[in-house]
Parts: structure tokens; C-alpha cells; sequence
């Protein structure tokens, strides 16, 4: 009698150790169905080029021949020393990238406040403001490049005014400028969305409690709105400074660089050092460190606004 409940103990356990196996290999089926595609489509397009990259950083190749001359640290220590057109396209992307996250952020959560009341044309609104960030930044340059050039020299002609007859895509400073108003306002509507998606979650049973207790529309937005979301600010400013680093196609529209380079990218240097100037392996070395910088920038910032919403 023992030995038949021992037996059937045994194999009940087995009956469970088998179905048990069997659904671990199930969901793991089920896994990488999923995720599988989406995780070797990253590993071809984005981890192996990135590494390809690294080796190429190390070598003298041209984007051309079948070999690549290793060279050491050579491509770096040029930059270091000899490239003053490197670190002038970096001095403008960081201070580009300073302005445009400021402005487009303030703009962004602007628009987000006024179209989160009870407007009828809100919807509207919304899409309308969003627009501009589903238009190509080519086909965006080359439109606010005639507004620019013709547009605001016509208007200019009418109303006399100052700041229509500027050279806007002439000068270094008012190109500088041009650049962060088509970057805002193609960016601006992205932004709003979020934030509105982040307005919404607030409870407002809290703002219609500190509204009795007397709290201004002042207090409302600085002591309970704005600490409430700072995870939505937290990705925004993330994403603007991503966005703001790598910009090119409105820059390379606009001005292509001009005049005289002082509006050209980082992105776009680049592309002329590896595409135009046939010296793959020095605009490679670039990237790299193009690369870590703004990894630098994008992790000090997270970490920053991550610590101040746990604060609040």
C-alpha cells in the first residue's frame, strides 16, 4: 500500500515537473516571438554599426577601400589638437542646444496649460499645433527658409519694421536665432502632448481643495501642478537635449552650415568629414565622442530631475 502512494507521488510530481517545464518553455516561446524581432532588428541596426564605429574610430579607412589602416589614437589626438572646426560646431550645438531646450520646453508646457481648460476648439487646437512636428525637417527648412528670405523681407517692405528687414539667415547671430525658432516650433507641439497627457493625471479634487483653502492660480501651478509632473518634465527636457544635440536637416536646410560655419552642427561636421571629405575613420572618432558627451549631458540631466521628483 505505501509503495503504490509513494509510485503515485512520484508521479504526480513528475506530471508537475513536466507541466511546469513545459510552460517555462511556453512563455518563453511566447517571449521571444515578441520581443525577439524588435531585439535583433536593434542588434543589426543600432549594437553592431555602434561597434563597427568604435573599430573604424581606431583606423585611417575612407569609406571606400576594403581595408582600414589601424591608427591608433591618431583620429582622437587630431581633434584634440588640430580641429578648431570640430570644437566651434560643438561650442554652437551646446549653446544651440541650451536655448532650444529652454524655449521649446516653455512653449510646449505653455500651450499644454491653455489647451488643458475647457475649451471647445481644444482638439483642435492640439492638432493644429502638432503639425509641424509630423513635417520633414528638409522639407521644414527649405519652408521657413523662403519665409526668411522672402517672406519677412516683403513684409519688412510694408510695415517697415526692424525686425522683418533683419539678414535672418545672413548674420551668425540672427542664423543662430532662425534655427531655434524653426526648432521650437516644429518641437514645441511634442511636448505638448505629453504635458497635457501629464495635466490630465492630476487629481483635481486636490487643486479644487487648495482653491477653497485660498491658493492663488500662482501657488496652484509652482506648489502642486509643476511637482506633480516633473516626471513629464523629466522626459521632455530628455528628449529636447537629444533632439537639440543631433540636429541636421533643419540646420543643413536652413543655412547649411553658414555663414562662414558658424552655424554648423556637430551632426553636420560630421557628415562633411565622413561623407564629403572621404576621412571615414576621423569623422567616426568624432561620433564616438560626440557620442559620450551627449550621454554625459542626457544622464546628468535625468539623474538631476529624477532626484527632485522624489524630493517632491
Amino acid at each position: 500500500m505505501n509503495t503504490q502512494l509513494e509510485t503515485k507521488s512520484q508521479t504526480n510530481k513528475a506530471i508537475k515537473s513536466v507541466s511546469k517545464r513545459n510552460k517555462t518553455i511556453k512563455n518563453i516561446l511566447t517571449y521571444a516571438a515578441f520581443v525577439g524581432p524588435a531585439l535583433l532588428f536593434f542588434i543589426v541596426i543600432q549594437i553592431i554599426p555602434f561597434f563597427m564605429g568604435v573599430y573604424y574610430s581606431f583606423t585611417s579607412w575612407n569609406g571606400v577601400s576594403s581595408t582600414a589602416e589601424w591608427v591608433g589614437l591618431a583620429n582622437y589626438i587630431k581633434i584634440f589638437k588640430n580641429d578648431p572646426g570640430f570644437v566651434n560646431s560643438f561650442l554652437f550645438t551646446t549653446k544651440f542646444m541650451f536655448a532650444a531646450v529652454i524655449i521649446s520646453n516653455f512653449i510646449g508646457f505653455g500651450l499644454a496649460l491653455l489647451l488643458n481648460a475647457a475649451l471647445k476648439s481644444r482638439n483642435l487646437l492640439r492638432t493644429v499645433f502638432f503639425i509641424p512636428n509630423v513635417i520633414g525637417g528638409l522639407l521644414l527648412g527649405f519652408i521657413w527658409q523662403f519665409i526668411f528670405v522672402k517672406g519677412f523681407a516683403s513684409i519688412g517692405k510694408m510695415t517697415d519694421l526692424a525686425f522683418f528687414k533683419l539678414p535672418w539667415l545672413g548674420d551668425e547671430n540672427t542664423a543662430f536665432w532662425g534655427i531655434v525658432i524653426v526648432f521650437a516650433w516644429q518641437i514645441s507641439g511634442y511636448m505638448m502632448v505629453i504635458y497635457i497627457a501629464a495635466l490630465q493625471g492630476v487629481d483635481q479634487n486636490l487643486l479644487e481643495a487648495a482653491k477653497i483653502d485660498g491658493a492663488s492660480n500662482w501657488t496652484l501651478l509652482t506648489k502642486i501642478i509643476i511637482p506633480l509632473i516633473l516626471p513629464a518634465f523629466t522626459i521632455c527636457i530628455f528628449l529636447t537635449i537629444s533632439m537639440a544635440f543631433k540636429i541636421f536637416d533643419i540646420n543643413i536646410s536652413l543655412t547649411n552650415g553658414g555663414p562662414f560655419n558658424s552655424t554648423q552642427s556637430v551632426a553636420i561636421n560630421i557628415y562633411q568629414e565622413a561623407f564629403q571629405y572621404n576621412r571615414y575613420g576621423l569623422g567616426t572618432a568624432k561620433s564616438i565622442l560626440f557620442f559620450i558627451v551627449v550621454a554625459i549631458f542626457t544622464t546628468v540631466q535625468v539623474l538631476a530631475t529624477k532626484k527632485r521628483e522624489v524630493e517632491a
